[in-house]
């Protein structure tokens, strides 16, 4: 026996009597051959325990109306048979329910290639030009990128070693370490994140098309286009991100090599920077803090992509393979954008291309004009890479910011993030280098907390054993922790930023203040609420 959804009313509490009911008794699985079902007690030998999903949608329509929400659920059972937009996207990923083929060659090496694929482009190329920007020469540029982004990618991989071993998305990991409602807020944080990259992504896209076509697309419809290229892969879920991901990095590396080839012999090294003293530290400091967080910022959203792998795969590889995906790929790109922006005081052309955009600037730069627009074109469509992972990520985290909103499907809030990167991404075309550089600079501060909170958690007091996890309940607020240690946290990290106390040096404050906070306050919610 089926039992139907109920209708929705708009109340409060029809709305969570509703959402009981579908999270209690439903349960819709994918389209990898489980059924919705609800069992019963007078439920047909002859059907089994499991009524296929379009045969219980079905049912349910015949016996009751069905609300707003009972339609969502149904459309996305229906999509998710047919396309497999994942219908239970945060729900843990138990060893035996996954997809044995992520244990191949060649899609363990997606850990490398799917961030190769969303850091090389031309939002990465864009950072390059900060260093420009702030006053400091080529030469401190390059080592600042270099190692900014080692820094960064590292803790980024290391957060990714946790996805196999749980089979749970970031912010969910997050919940045994910061408390049930504490992780609300890094969802929400997520949600900021990841609507900014795709902005980012959304506006390189928008003005290398652009510049292609002469002014003839604005940049506003250059935008909306890079837009919704993005949300197409990110709508579909994990496997289509996996699938383009896999081979849209390789091209990107081709053109960022011809790039540097047409370009790179014009790089002034001889100059030199005319900051001094606090001036010149703060500009170092400034320009550390937006490389760093370029990369770090990954670490709330990483393990997404790693719940399919095998329990038993490697974490040093795990580590190695996303940390250098990150990388390499983001030195590669950012080093670029520090040569051509280097070379800009020496050629004018270019000078005056950069004011028009960064899409004028490429095509000022490569010759000739039909193979500089030809790569153009590519570059406008690695937006589509960071989009997609992005778009998907907030998703799963506006989902996991509430139990009621658990239930609305994701790709209706795909939908909603799709919107809300277009309407970002055209306020802020038009000031890209600013909003870069305090988008970039704010992630770190954020991060770095999450980072080393997750990392004292695993190592300190589960003395780096998963089988101190209790996985089963990683959905149950009783079982996880309190979160009061991260409310102290979180004051201190009120302060960073502000630059009465440091700003500049805000990632190195969140590092220690949240280790000097964090570990006596979580000794302390160990012993006396014991969780």
């Amino acid at each position: 026996m089926v039992i139907p959804c109920p209708r929705l009313d708009g109340v409060k509490e029809t709305w969570l009597a509703e959402w009981s009911h579908l999270d209690e008794e439903a349960k819709i699985e994918g389209a990898d051959g489980e059924a919705l079902t609800t069992t019963t007690s007078d439920s047909s030998p002859s059907n089994g325990p499991a009524v296929v999903v379009a045969e219980a949608a079905a049912a349910a329509t015949k016996t009751r109306p069905e609300g707003i929400l009972a339609k969502l659920r149904r459309y996305e059972a229906i999509l998710d048979a047919k396309l497999g937009v994942e219908a239970h996207a945060v729900d843990r990923k138990r060893a035996e329910d996954r997809d044995p083929s992520f244990a191949s060659w060649h899609n363990q090496a997606v850990m490398f290639l799917l961030w190769m694929s969303s850091t090389l482009n031309l939002g990465c190329f864009a950072v390059g030009f900060l260093g420009m920007e702030m006053g400091l020469d080529l030469r401190r540029t390059l080592v600042i990128i270099v190692f900014g982004t080692l820094v960064g990618s590292a803790v980024t991989g290391w957060c990714a070693t946790i996805g196999p071993k749980t089979g749970l998305r970031q912010v969910s990991i997050s919940r045994y370490s910061m408390g049930w409602w504490p992780s609300k807020l890094i969802a929400a944080l997520n949600v900021v994140e990841q609507v900014g990259w795709s902005a980012i992504g959304s506006i390189t896209g928008g003005l290398a098309l652009s510049a292609v076509s002469d002014g003839g697309v604005g940049s506003a419809l250059g935008v909306v286009i890079a837009s919704v290229l993005g949300f197409v892969v990110s709508f579909v879920g994990l496997k289509a991100v996996f699938q383009y991901e896999k081979f849209a990095g390789l091209l990107l590396v081709v053109v960022f090599v011809v790039m540097y080839a047409e370009t790179g012999r014009f790089a002034d090294m001889a100059a030199t920077t005319e900051l001094q003293g606090p001036a010149l530290s703060a500009a170092t400091l400034s320009l550390f803090s937006v490389v760093y967080g370029s990369s770090a910022s990954w670490s709330s959203i990483v393990a997404d992509y790693y719940v399919e792998y095998p329990v038993d795969t490697s974490s040093l590889k795990v580590f190695v393979l996303t940390t250098l995906g990150i990388c390499l790929p983001t030195v590669f790109g950012m080093c670029l954008g520090a040569v051509v922006a280097s070379a800009l005081h020496n050629h004018p052309r270019w000078e005056a291309a950069y004011a028009k955009g960064i899409g004028f600037l490429v095509q000022a730069a490569i010759r000739p004009t039909g193979f500089a627009k030809l790569l153009l074109v590519l570059l406008a469509l690695s937006g589509i890479a960071t989009n997609a992972v992005s778009i998907y990520s907030a998703s799963l985290s506006m989902q996991q910011m509430g139990r009621p909103l658990g239930v609305v499907p994701r790709f209706f809030w795909t939908s909603l993030m799709f919107v809300a990167v277009v309407l970002l991404s055209l306020v802020g075309r038009d000031k890209f280098v600013g909003f870069l550089e305090n988008f970039l600079s704010l992630l770190g501060y954020w991060v770095t907390s999450f980072f080393v909170i997750i990392f004292c958690e695993h190592y300190v007091f589960r003395r780096g054993s998963y089988q101190l996890y209790d996985l089963d309940a990683w959905n149950t607020p009783s079982l996880m922790p309190v979160g009061l240690a991260e409310g102290y946290v979180g004051a201190l990290a009120a302060l960073i930023g502000d630059p009465k106390h440091g700003g500049d040096l805000g990632n190195e404050l969140a590092f220690v203040s949240t280790l000097v906070v964090y570990v006596p306050a979580r000794w302390l919610e160990y012993r006396f609420p014991k969780r």
